[in-house]
């Protein structure tokens, strides 16, 4: 249990807050390339922030304060020119620093005028990497933007998908700190709605109950581990666990699908979940020239929120623990060790950047950035080390546009492997 300003301390990330302030030393997504493809300039709130994201047509981008410094409008609507953003209503040219460029009245009257020089509105950098774009809203010199290894593999399909949650992004991110949820809401709840979807029809439990988890801390966070029933610790789920990247990503994988799951703060309130999928089978795939996005429904159309997938039942529950949940009033036990470890780790890493330091998971080395490798469990719940179709049907990956094609290679590489 915390206090109500423990709580506050925790989740409120606006500037000036301790945890806005962790949290800008860290690069977060903010948009999938191919979203910028389709339209070069896209409103976004990150940490509290109104900023407008725009691809000029030199193929550069910038994240600049949403409204302009002349009139305050919304340069979502801007032009974008050869080297920068311009403002539909009066000309004025922003470059990706912020900095305006043009004033082109001003100039036209008093071509002598270094007004312009003058006006520079709030900017931040913004990078690509595997189809996402990064933006880092922290102290300069920016560090690197981590190359966890799902960005660097060959010979793989990669996408994106993204859901805007109505929730604070704690909510999201200590549910990866805590196994046990999967034998209730993964299990038992998803049986209760899959009887209700088919009543006739014997649907299994899918998940194991749980015996023993555990955590450690490594360099990049944490590793939470589990035994359930009928397990050994030889097992993948105890043996390699899956990590928890400080500050906001879980990493999933096995069966040749790899996920890294972004909790990143649109404000106190709401939270984009980024879901990065890397989809491996064993076999020559063809040639991926652009990482397709698509959007991940948080409500069906009646207005219920989804229930069906065990992504959509971890979205479920956080947004019905509210806005943000009052941890005042919460009462832990012996399920929550992961939980309680997560949030010291946040302490802790406030503390560090309010005396003055450099919290973990920075990356500054280009010799150490190369490969960011993770342990990855494979084998999960015993289930094998084989692509199933059944797990992939259950989670959000059955919304992708290519969800037939990519189970297809799965069933390509099976009978290929079938005939060595």
């Amino acid at each position: 249990m915390l206090t109500v300003a423990e709580n506050e301390r925790l989740t409120r990330v606006g500037p000036g807050t301790p945890m806005g302030d962790l949290l800008r030393r860290y690069w977060h997504p903010v948009a999938a390339v191919a979203q910028m493809d389709q339209e070069p300039t896209r409103e976004v709130r990150l940490l509290g922030e109104d900023l407008v994201l725009y691809k000029d047509r030199s193929g550069a981008y910038g994240l600049i304060d949403r409204y302009c410094a002349h009139r305050r409008v919304n340069l979502a609507y801007g032009i974008p020119e050869e080297n920068g953003l311009r403002c539909m209503y009066h000309g004025w040219l922003y470059d990706e620093a912020g900095q305006c460029t043009e004033q082109p009245f001003e100039e036209t009257v008093r071509p002598e005028s270094r007004f312009k020089d003058k006006i520079k509105l709030p900017a931040y950098p913004v990078e690509a990497l595997g189809g996402l774009l990064f933006a880092y809203m922290g102290p300069l010199p920016a560090p690197l933007v981590p190359r966890w290894d799902v960005f660097t593999w060959n010979n793989v399909i990669r996408e994106i998908g993204s859901t805007q949650l109505p929730c604070n992004w704690l909510q999201c991110m200590e549910n990866s700190a805590d196994p046990v949820h999967t034998e209730w809401l993964h299990g038992r709840f998803f049986a209760q709605v899959l009887e209700r979807m088919a009543p006739d029809k014997e649907r299994p439990l899918y998940w194991q109950k749980h015996v023993k988890i555990d955590f450690d801390t490594f360099d990049y966070g944490f590793i939470k581990r589990r035994l359930v029933e009928g397990g050994s610790e030889e097992d993948d789920d105890w043996k390699v666990g899956h990590p928890v990247l400080f500050p906001n990503v879980l990493r999933l994988g096995g069966g040749g699908v790899y996920e890294h799951h972004y909790r990143v703060p649109i404000d106190d309130h709401n939270t984009m979940h980024w879901a990065y999928e890397v989809f491996a089978p064993e076999t020559e795939l063809p040639q991926q020239d652009h990482v397709p996005y698509y959007d991940i429904p948080l409500r069906f159309d009646d207005g219920r929120l989804v229930d069906d997938t065990i992504d959509a039942q971890d979205n479920l529950a956080w947004v019905v623990q509210g806005p943000v949940m009052d941890r005042s009033l919460e009462r832990l036990g012996e399920s929550d060790r992961g939980v309680i470890l997560y949030r010291q780790m946040l302490h802790d890493q406030m503390q560090i950047v309010e005396d003055g330091g450099e919290p973990m998971c920075v990356f500054r080395d280009p010799s150490e950035n190369v490969v960011l490798t993770l342990p990855t469990e494979e084998n999960k719940f015993g289930s094998g080390r084989k692509f199933s179709r059944t797990v992939f049907e259950a989670t959000h990956a059955r919304y992708s546009p290519n969800a037939v094609e990519i189970e297809a290679l799965f069933d390509k590489a099976a009978a290929e492997a079938g005939d060595r």
